[in-house]
C-alpha cells in the first residue's frame, strides 16, 4: 500500500517545497468545480513550472498507479476536476506564459495556464483575437479538454477549430505532438481532434498552437424581441440559409429576461428574446443590418434595436454572459445547474419548448437560453443542495432534457464535457464507438491513472 507520505517524498526529490501542497484548504479547493457534483479531496496538489516537471509528476503516478486530475481554473461544469478516488491534483496555474506570437500566421503558441482574457489582452497589440468564449475567464489547457466553445462558435467554431497543435504528457511520462504549424494536413490519424475533449483523461497538455484572427473592422450589436420561441429560432434559421455573417446568436426565454431585467436592472420586454452580434467591415454590415431586419419582421419580431457604440455593445452582452450570476444572484442559497443539451437547428424549438414544460412540471425555479446558431441550449436551473427530494427532482429533469436530445439524434453535452454527470448517458449516445473509445482509452493509459471516473467508464 503506497501511503500518501511516500507520494509526497518522491514528488519533492525534483519538485521544490512549496510546489507540493498538502494543505487541507487547498486540497479543498481543488475537490470542486462549479457544478453540483460532490467527490473527495485529492491526497496532494502539485504546481508544475515545465513541461518535464509534469512528465516527472506522470512517471511517479504511474509507477505508484495513483490517479492524476489535470486542474485549470476549476470553471468547469460538470464534475471534471472533481476527485473520486486517492489521487494527484496537478494545477497547471504556474505554467501560464504565452510562448510566441505568429501575427502574420493568425497563430499563437501559449502554456495551458494562459486564460482567455489574459490572451486576448496580449493579442490586442496585434490587431488580433482569440474567438473561443465560454462566458467564464477558463485556461486554454481546460477549454480543450472540454472541446469548450461558447457564443461565438456559430461564426468561428468550437475550441477544436482552433488546435492547430497540442503538446500532451502522457500517463507514462512520454511528451508528444499532435499536429504542426501547417493549416492542413492529410498525415497520420488526427491526433488533435482525438485530444481535444479527452477531459485529462489521455493525457496532460502542456503547451497549446491555436489559431486567432483580426479583429473585426466593424461590429454591431442587437437585440430582437419575439412573440414565440418557435418564431424567434425560426427568423435565425432564415438568417443563417442567407449566408448573413452573424457572429454571435443567443436565445434568451421570458424567466431569463425577468432575472436578467432585475440583476442588470434593464427594463427589457418579459418576451423570448435574440441576442446577436454582426463582424465585418461597416458598409457590408450595413447591408447585412437591413437584410436582417426584412428577415425579423417576416417572422413577426415585435422590436429590434441594433447598437454600434463599444460601451452599449458591451452592456448587452455583459447582461447575457451575468444571466447565469443573475439567477445565483436571485436564488441565495441555491445551487445552480446548467443543463446542456445540442440538438440541430430544426428541432430546437420544439427542445426549448419541451424544456421550459419540464421545468414547470418539476417545480423548479429556472430559465431557458441558448446558442441557436448551433443548436445548444442550456436550463439554468436553481437546487437547494440540502434538500434531497428537490435535487432528484433537478436530476430527472436533467435526464428527460438529455432523452429528448437523444431522441432525436442529438447529443447529451454541446460544450459542457461529460465529466461525471453525462457518463450514464455515452453507451446510448455512442453504441458500440464507445468500445472503440475504451479501446483507445486503455492503449494509451493501461493502468487508468488519467482523470478516472470520467467521460468514460473503465473498471480498475
Amino acid at each position: 500500500m503506497i501511503t500518501t507520505e511516500t507520494v509526497v517524498s518522491t514528488l519533492k526529490s525534483f519538485l521544490k517545497d512549496e510546489q507540493v501542497s498538502i494543505n487541507e484548504t487547498i486540497r479543498e479547493l481543488h475537490s470542486k468545480d462549479e457544478s453540483y457534483h460532490e467527490g473527495q479531496l485529492p491526497d496532494v496538489v502539485v504546481y508544475p513550472s515545465s513541461t518535464k516537471e509534469v512528465s516527472d509528476i506522470l512517471k511517479v503516478a504511474n509507477d505508484f498507479e495513483i490517479a492524476v486530475i489535470p486542474f485549470g481554473r476549476g470553471s468547469s461544469l460538470e464534475g471534471h476536476i472533481v476527485p473520486v478516488k486517492k489521487s494527484i491534483t496537478i494545477d497547471f496555474s504556474l505554467m501560464d506564459q504565452i510562448i510566441e506570437v505568429r501575427p502574420e500566421d493568425l497563430l499563437v503558441r501559449v502554456q495551458p495556464g494562459v486564460t482567455r482574457t489574459q490572451l486576448n489582452k496580449e493579442l490586442k497589440k496585434y490587431g488580433l483575437f482569440f474567438s473561443v468564449d465560454p462566458g467564464a475567464d477558463a485556461s486554454l489547457g481546460g477549454m480543450a479538454a472540454t472541446n469548450a466553445s461558447g457564443t461565438t462558435a456559430v461564426r468561428y467554431g468550437v475550441m477544436r477549430d482552433q488546435v492547430r497543435d497540442l503538446e500532451v504528457v502522457l500517463a507514462d511520462g512520454r511528451i508528444i505532438h499532435t499536429g504542426n504549424l501547417a493549416a492542413k494536413s492529410s498525415s497520420g490519424y488526427h491526433l488533435n481532434g482525438l485530444f481535444v475533449g479527452s477531459e485529462g483523461t489521455l493525457g496532460c497538455f502542456t503547451e497549446l498552437t491555436l489559431q486567432v484572427y483580426g479583429i473585426p473592422e466593424f461590429e454591431t450589436a442587437a437585440r430582437a424581441v419575439f412573440p414565440t420561441v418557435k418564431s424567434a429560432v425560426d427568423a435565425v434559421t432564415s438568417i443563417l440559409q442567407a449566408g448573413i455573417p452573424i457572429a454571435r446568436v443567443e436565445l434568451v426565454d421570458e424567466q431569463s429576461i425577468e432575472q436578467v431585467n432585475h440583476y442588470s436592472e434593464t427594463n427589457y420586454p418579459l418576451k423570448p428574446t435574440l441576442f446577436l452580434e454582426f463582424h465585418g467591415n461597416e458598409a457590408g454590415l450595413a447591408q447585412d443590418v437591413e437584410f436582417t431586419k426584412e428577415i425579423m419582421n417576416d417572422h413577426g419580431c415585435l422590436e429590434i434595436e441594433f447598437e454600434t457604440d463599444t460601451a452599449a455593445r458591451n452592456k448587452l452582452w455583459d447582461a447575457r454572459h451575468n444571466l447565469a450570476y443573475a439567477f445565483i444572484h436571485g436564488y441565495k442559497g441555491k445551487k445552480l445547474m446548467s443543463t446542456d443539451v445540442c440538438v440541430s437547428i430544426t428541432d430546437l424549438a420544439d427542445a426549448v419548448l419541451f424544456a421550459r414544460t419540464e421545468l414547470e412540471k418539476a417545480g423548479l425555479p429556472g430559465g431557458v437560453v441558448g446558442h441557436v446558431g448551433d443548436g445548444n441550449f442550456h436550463a439554468l436551473v436553481m437546487i437547494d443542495m440540502n434538500n434531497a427530494e428537490e435535487v432528484e427532482r433537478a436530476k430527472q429533469f436533467n435526464a428527460a432534457l438529455v432523452e429528448f436530445g437523444l431522441q432525436r439524434n442529438g447529443t447529451c453535452t454541446g460544450e459542457h464535457g461529460v465529466g461525471i454527470g453525462k457518463m450514464q448517458y455515452q453507451e446510448k449516445e455512442h453504441g458500440t464507438s464507445l468500445d472503440v473509445m475504451k479501446t483507445i482509452k486503455l492503449a494509451l493509459d493501461p493502468k487508468n491513472i488519467m482523470n478516472p471516473g470520467k467521460l468514460i467508464d473503465i473498471k480498475n
